[in-house]
Order: C-alpha cells, then structure tokens, then sequence
C-alpha cells in the first residue's frame, strides 16, 4: 500500500505518529512525505526510517505551484498542494500503480485494507464527512473530506487529479466564495463529474470530531469499534498541544469513552514520537502553540466552555 503526506515542523510529531501507526496495523506499506522545511527534511532524513521516501520542497515545487505561492497564506499554499502530492508521485515513481493521500493528522487504528476492498476495480476513492447533524457543515466546508484520497494510476484517476490541480493553482483559499472552499469544496460533484469515482461507505473510514457523536466507540477485546465496525482511521482535526503544558483534543462534543479509546492513545502515540524526535535533534521546539495567541482565541474558548465543548486538558 502507497501512501502520501505533506507536513512541516509544526506537524512533525502529528506526522510521525501517521507513519508509526502504520507500522503497527501494516506489514508492507511505504510513505511519501513531502517535507514543507528543511527542519523536516533533515530531522527525518537523521532518523532514517524505513518505508520511508523523503521529497524536499525545492525537488517538489514546480512553476505553476511556485506562481501562485506569493498569494496563499501557509496553510492555503499546503492545500493548493495537496493534488500535486499525489501527481508528483505518479511522475517521479513510475512503478506505482496506485496512491493515498492521507492528512498528517490521521492516526490507524486497523488495517485500511477493508477500505480498499471496498474500492475494488473504481479508480478514485474519496471519504464522506458523515457529520453529526448538529456539527453539518456539507453547505460550506464539503460532502467530502480531504483526510484520505486514493488515485489508481490509470484515465480515470489522471483526469480527476489533473482537474484538481487545476482548480486548486486557479482559487484555493480559507474562505468560502461562490460555492468553493480550499482544496475540499471540489470534490463535492465528482460522483457526477467523473467515472470511476467510490465514496466510502465503511463508517470505519474517516471517524473524526464532527461525527463521532453518532456513533457507539467502545473496545471489544483489543478491537476498537465504531457501533459494531472496526475504527480503520480517525482525523484528529483540531488537535493542539499548548506552551503552557494543556492539551486541546478539539471543539466539538467529546463523550468520555471518545477521549479514553480515541484520544489518550493519540496523546501517547505524540509524546512517543516527540521522545524519538529529541533524541536526534534535542533542541527542535516546533509542534506547541499558545493557547490564547489574542482575545479572539480567548473569546472563542469562553464560547466553547459555554456550549460543553471545551476539551482542553492538562497534560500528563
């Protein structure tokens, strides 16, 4: 299974928790990461870790994405890049025949292989939100999410990845405008737009905080389950660690068994991956934020307490 990512030192300890959790629910998978610095490039290029392809920014960015990169905040410009990860890999590594973008936030919890399964001989697999109703937000930020893409290396995918990478180098903003929004309003018609396109059906597939409040999460012997399905993926959206030592699981609703099952492993699976990142590079500081950077965020977080949705706990 080929997977891909992109992420810089802020997403560092969030990227490697993706790779580790891949080791531990795949015995044959490989990695493309796109590094967005040279913190990154060099510090996992220190670690050596197999199953791993490591693509510096400069060997990534080509002339259509560098035209636009003056015009894109940080987080935009990574969205813009989003379908270029997938096209890059398509023309640098010749001999895969297919890939998976994967947000850096995701963490395995079982093999996607039933994800796969699903997908059979269809060429583009993409996941639906599935929102809460209350957190239904399909209007503004999409049916769909951009968390876990597959591309076959065939018409079918090149012609909706190259649609995309169009799309995204013409308007790719944190904003809605005229039905759009960043990289993910896109991919709202493409069931109709295209042939060969699956969404999802295993509600293992794309668990996350806008639709976890519908589900039963409970553990049955070492399985964890969503109702009565094996969680394969949860999108940690909105996870923050702070400089004052507390931790924001996100702003949603958070059942007690969703922070025991889902969220303490997640908690653990960083700071494992923050030990393993100090050993070769003791001083990196990166991956923390402050937790009130100015009164909006101390105003949102008021609004937050207000309406039960205040996950912010103290680390361990």
């Amino acid at each position: 299974m080929n997977f891909c990512t992109l992420f810089d030192r802020n997403y560092l300890y969030k990227g490697l928790t993706l790779y580790n959790s891949l080791v531990q629910n795949l015995s044959s998978f490989h990695l493309y990461i796109v590094c967005f610095d040279n913190i990154t490039y060099s510090l996992l290029k220190k670690k050596d870790l197999p199953n791993m392809t490591l693509i510096s920014l400069t060997e990534f960015e080509d002339p259509e994405l560098l035209k636009v990169k003056p015009t894109r905040t940080v987080g935009e410009y990574c969205w813009t890049s989003t379908p270029f990860v997938p096209y890059y890999i398509f023309n640098h590594y010749l001999e895969i025949d297919d890939i998976t973008y994967v947000d850096a936030d995701v963490m395995f919890f079982s093999s996607p292989q039933p994800i796969f399964n699903e997908l059979g001989d269809r060429s583009v697999l993409i996941t639906p939100h599935r929102y809460t109703p209350k957190y239904d937000k399909s209007s503004t930020s999409g049916i769909y999410c951009v968390q876990f893409v597959t591309f076959k290396r065939d018409k079918y995918s090149l012609e909706v990845l190259n649609w995309w990478r169009e799309r995204c180098l013409e308007w790719c903003y944190n904003r809605v405008e005229a039905g759009k929004l960043g990289d993910q309003k896109y991919l709202d018609d493409w069931l109709e737009r295209f042939e060969n396109v699956h969404s999802l059906e295993h509600i293992g597939g794309g668990v996350a905080p806008w639709n976890v409040q519908q589900y039963k999460i409970h553990k049955e012997g070492s399985a964890l389950k969503v109702d009565d399905t094996d969680v394969i993926f949860y999108h940690y959206h909105g996870f923050r660690l702070y400089t004052n030592k507390e931790i924001d699981l996100s702003a949603y609703r958070l059942g007690s068994e969703v922070v025991k099952y889902i969220y303490k492993p997640y908690i653990k699976a960083l700071k494992d991956a923050e030990a393993s990142v100090k050993k070769v590079a003791p001083d990196f500081s990166y991956g923390y934020t402050k937790k009130c950077k100015n009164l909006e965020d101390c105003l949102r977080m008021i609004y937050r307490i207000m309406r039960g949705e205040y996950n912010v706990i103290r680390s361990a």
